[in-house]
């Protein structure tokens, strides 16, 4: 029923969308899209898969859970297309914290993949805060309603409660310490630069094939905000919120809130279509091998 429920909502949103803008305008814009500029997002996010999962084998080191890249890298295939097809977006992790469990213990495992989606979510609003911070200096830019200076004082809010938790004694306080620490290592900062650097990337590839190009001022503010957007749990796969976004968006740099919806929802089937190797793991038997065992300090 849940799932009822959320797939209807996401589908609701969507015909609301269509209904709001011009759906003929939307076709033809994904109908004319750029193969070439959708083989390019296609490929940025394959490599964004592989980059993620050698950050959650690191993590899950921190945590005492020893992995291979191989097993990492099939699990968070695994993971991506059962969030994307799921409503919530988090029933893959807690699939592949469930299956890793032999590695150490259940705790220990969902730790390790709740620290790397956090690592994650902060890198990008990191880079959204940094974004916009630039905007208040740098004249010029898209005229940026009030709501998103909101939400960037509500992170930095946050990140400070975050830090002050951390002091702690308890269980939960731990675990965020030992995820901070993880973010300021120097191997997670680059990889988060890289990965958060790919996803906006396959973001901008898709509104490229669809006939729009976000200027370079904008993209570490923009599309991270559209690409939040899919966290809301009341979806499949961010479908309908991610659009809607999108379009609301996309008239601050001169698009239409046509153009928006058609970027995403390409960029909605490229995912899809990066994450169906899954199917193929799947199937394949699994094998493990024992991992040389890894201190937090190599780790970090």
């Amino acid at each position: 029923m849940r799932w009822f429920v959320k797939l209807a909502t996401s589908s609701a949103v969507m015909a609301a969308l269509l209904w709001w803008t011009d759906p003929v305008i939307v076709a033809n814009q994904l109908r004319g899209a750029d193969a070439r500029w959708l083989f390019a997002a296609l490929a940025s996010l394959t490599l964004l898969t592989a980059l993620m999962a050698w950050r959650w084998q690191h993590v899950a080191q921190a945590f005492d859970i020893r992995i291979s890249f191989t097993q990492a890298w099939r699990e968070y295939y695994i993971a991506q297309l059962a969030n994307m097809a799921l409503p919530g977006g988090v029933v893959g992790d807690v699939g592949r914290a469930y299956r890793i469990r032999r590695q150490g213990d259940l705790v220990r495992a969902a730790q390790s993949v709740a620290a790397e989606r956090l690592i994650g979510q902060i890198s990008i609003f990191a880079l959204m805060a940094a974004g916009f911070s630039c905007a208040l200096m740098i004249p010029g830019g898209a005229a940026w309603p009030v709501w998103t200076w909101l939400a960037i004082a509500a992170y930095c809010i946050a990140m400070c409660g975050a830090v002050v938790f951390a002091r702690g004694t308890s269980a939960s306080a731990r675990f965020m310490r030992l995820t901070l620490v993880l973010l300021k290592a120097p191997r997670m900062i680059g990889l988060a630069l890289v990965i958060t650097a790919l996803l906006i990337f396959s973001f901008y590839a898709c509104a490229r094939a669809t006939q729009t190009v976000i200027p370079l001022a904008d993209l570490a503010t923009l599309v991270p905000l559209i690409l939040c957007a899919m966290l809301i749990p009341l979806s499949v796969g961010g479908l309908g919120w991610r659009e809607g976004a999108a379009a609301a968006l996309f008239p601050l740099i001169g698009a239409s809130p046509g153009a928006g919806i058609a970027a995403g929802i390409a960029y909605g089937a490229v995912m899809l279509l990066a994450a169906l190797p899954a199917v193929l793991l799947a199937l394949k038997p699994t094998q493990t091998h024992p991992i040389p065992h890894t201190s937090k300090m190599d780790v970090l």
